[in-house]
């Protein structure tokens, strides 16, 4: 047997339990990326890819098992890695996908946005929705920390995976 076959809850302790004001940011969070002003469809394709970029398999998992439960096609979910050279995504979508990878991604030249990528997607994008983009982006980044340090389990709920916290 593995250790992964053995680890059946994260490391940590449950991080809510322990910083309860974090439950109303997650809570605020998740009003804004669902506030109907951007697709849930581009959401959970642009949650993916930042869980893929930033090399979370938990995150991946849990955004793949989202679009799944959305009704997303197979197809797109696993072209989602590959969206540049996919023919499963709208020019809208595309420009998300850039993004997200622009902002997560180290970059050569000075600024990870550049004008040009700024257009593209302002060309499919109001700016509320470009703001909304953006805190979507910044609502995966918030629990990478948690993602990485606790090693939460991929596929077992929240509610399961982790630690209880020890009373005194």
């Amino acid at each position: 047997m593995t250790t992964a076959e053995q680890t059946t809850v994260s490391r940590m302790p449950n991080p809510v339990q322990l910083v309860p004001e974090m439950g109303q940011t997650a809570a605020a969070l998740r009003s804004v990326t669902g506030n109907g002003t951007i697709d849930q469809a581009t959401v959970g394709l642009v949650q993916l890819r930042a869980g893929q970029i930033v090399g979370s398999t938990y995150l991946a998992v849990l955004h793949t098992s989202t679009l799944r439960k959305n009704g997303e096609s197979e197809e797109r979910i696993a072209a989602v890695a590959t969206w540049p050279t996919s023919p499963y995504f709208s020019a809208a979508e595309r420009a998300a996908l850039a993004l997200v990878e622009a902002v997560l991604q180290p970059s050569a030249s000075t600024e990870r946005v550049s004008d040009a990528l700024y257009e593209q997607v302002s060309s499919h994008y109001s700016d509320r929705e470009i703001a909304t983009l953006a805190m979507v982006i910044g609502e995966v980044n918030f629990y990478v920390p948690l993602a990485v340090i606790g090693k939460p389990l991929p596929g077992v709920s929240p509610s399961r995976q982790w630690t209880p916290v020890p009373t005194p």
